[in-house]
């Protein structure tokens, strides 16, 4: 595939890349973090009506993971743990924890994402976006770019998995930081 300068699709090792590449990314993920604000379950009234509609109770615990996870975004079980004590919010196991998250993402609540560092991480962004795995300081970014979800739905409508049906696609980018130290 090539660009309107005749490039190929080939990501470029990191030395070509130039300050119009960087940029053009860091707005896409300034875009994702605006996204995100507009399609987590914002309120505790929100989050209790989900938690009705799926017939469950709203317990102070429920309610004190779904703060640390909106503070957090992605986060592991141990991680939204520490911020219910960090905030006051009480005290809950981290099994607890993990049990109510994985609850959640089961009921589509949130997501799930498996890191390469084999903890379960949860999201609570449900929309169709790619995520960026930071995979020295284990942290994920959210990316909204739709063109490369379009060209892949795209092939897929004309690729058959016998015996199969394609039910979500999940893009995750596999990055580390770079030699000047910058995160994205």
């Amino acid at each position: 595939m090539a660009d309107s300068s005749g490039k190929t699709g080939k990501i470029p090792d990191e030395p070509e890349w130039n300050v119009s590449h960087f940029e053009k990314f860091k707005i896409r993920l300034i875009f994702a973090d605006m996204i995100n604000s507009q399609t987590r379950i914002h309120g505790s009234e929100e989050f209790r009506s989900q938690l009705r509609k799926h017939g469950l109770k709203v317990t102070g615990q429920r309610l004190a993971v779904h703060e640390a996870m909106m503070a957090l975004g992605h986060a592991s079980a141990d991680m939204v743990a520490e911020e219910i004590r960090r905030s006051g919010s009480g005290r809950v196991t981290v099994a607890s924890v993990y049990n109510i998250l994985s609850q959640l993402a089961d009921l589509r609540i949130y997501g799930r994402r498996l890191s390469a560092n084999s903890k379960m991480y949860f999201d609570v962004n449900t929309s169709r976006h790619l995520h960026l795995y930071d995979r020295e300081n284990h942290v994920y970014r959210d990316i909204v770019d739709d063109d490369i979800l379009e060209l892949v739905q795209t092939h897929l409508r004309r690729r058959k998995f016998k015996g199969y049906t394609v039910e979500d696609i999940d893009i995750q980018f596999i990055a580390r930081p770079t030699r000047r130290g910058r995160t994205v």
